[in-house]
């Protein structure tokens, strides 16, 4: 709401152009109806993302810089442009500079739906990639995990967009321990947190848990050393000088600013 009414001051305040720079999308998990139970019982769900959309373009928004969108079509709800930035470059970096063993490592997703995200973590390391199968019998709680992929012997990093009450996470981590994995690391963009999210990281069997400060985690640190995070100020600053000035924001899709 404040950010909806901030735009709208700066509109009728004759602003040229007014761009929201967004780290963490809201609602964007909401970004279509599910299936809930058999075929025919579709649910009635809200589309929220796209409602989020609309009321950015009618509050007077011109332009949206965010990072990691839960699903990239989500910049498809909107008619004007959207900077997608990803914190794939960081994490990348942050990988080669506290993994001393990070050539022997395989990147696991922890459901299907991040396999695209993996397999292009894991090319760019030229290292191998696994996910977990899970089935949810209902929202938020995992019924059933299988591992597909050879973990044994190798640091297994997990890698995820977001990570909310963190039971998928910490379910998957005791699954590649069990499956033989010598080390676990999770690497999330968007670190929520929710609920007995805290807890569960500090029981679960993670040399550490690496977020982006897309949301605020200094107090969160505090009550869990095993979360560390990695600093994507400099690619949003960047983005956001890049746009100003008209120049191209592709080359932070796969580089990192200086």
């Amino acid at each position: 709401m404040e950010l909806l009414i901030m735009i709208n001051a700066c509109k009728i305040a004759s602003s040229s152009r007014v761009t929201a720079v967004i780290p963490c999308f809201p609602y964007a998990r909401q970004d279509k109806k599910d299936k809930k139970g058999s075929v025919e019982r579709w649910s009635r769900a809200p589309i929220s993302a796209k409602l989020v959309a609309n009321m950015l373009s009618v509050a007077g928004a011109d332009h949206i810089i965010t990072m990691d969108l839960h699903a990239s079509q989500i910049q498809g709800f909107f008619d004007i442009p959207v900077d997608n930035l990803y914190a794939e470059p960081a994490v990348l970096q942050w990988i080669k500079e506290n993994i001393p063993e990070w050539r022997n490592c395989i990147i696991v997703s922890p459901d299907a739906g991040g396999a695209k995200r993996v397999t292009s973590i894991a090319d760019r390391l030229n290292v191998e990639f696994a996910l977990i199968h899970k089935e949810r019998k209902k929202a938020n709680e995992v019924d059933r995990m299988v591992l597909v992929g050879d973990v044994k012997d190798r640091v297994a990093i997990l890698v995820d967009d977001m990570a909310d009450t963190c039971g998928t996470i910490c379910h998957a981590a005791e699954k590649l321990v069990s499956a033989g994995a010598t080390k676990v690391y999770a690497i999330l963009t968007h670190g929520i947190f929710s609920g007995p999210a805290l807890s569960r990281i500090n029981n679960a069997s993670f040399e550490a848990v690496v977020v982006t400060n897309t949301i605020p985690q200094e107090e969160k640190m505090k009550h869990c050393p095993k979360i560390q995070f990695i600093d994507i100020s400099m690619i949003l600053a960047e983005a956001i000088r890049r746009t100003h000035n008209g120049e191209s924001v592709s080359y932070l899709f796969s580089h990192v600013p200086l």
